[in-house]
């Protein structure tokens, strides 16, 4: 396999948001044994809360703190978070 030229730093990129995803586990809202967003996936919210975040964090970056890092970073995240809870469902319809 040939060593792929990223255009746009997607490695480094990748590699930011996992270190992010990383640090959020260690957090205070983490440090119990589950997090709170789970108890809002495992009530049927999750879908909502994560599209809410998507644009909320959307709508904030440049206005609150500059075109700050760490908006894109949760971005990211929930877009992941969403992710799994869209692959969950979609397993759940194929059983």
């Amino acid at each position: 396999m040939s060593k792929i030229n990223y255009a746009f730093g997607e490695n480094k990129s990748i590699q930011d948001l996992k270190d992010y995803v990383d640090g959020t586990y260690s957090q205070h809202y983490a440090k119990g044994k589950y997090q709170a967003t789970e108890f809002i996936v495992d009530c049927g919210h999750g879908p909502g809360f994560c599209m809410g975040n998507l644009l909320k964090y959307a709508q904030r970056y440049g206005r609150k703190g500059g075109k700050n890092k760490d908006d894109l970073m949760k971005i990211l995240h929930y877009g992941i978070i969403m992710l799994h809870i869209h692959e969950e469902s979609e397993n759940e319809v194929k059983q």
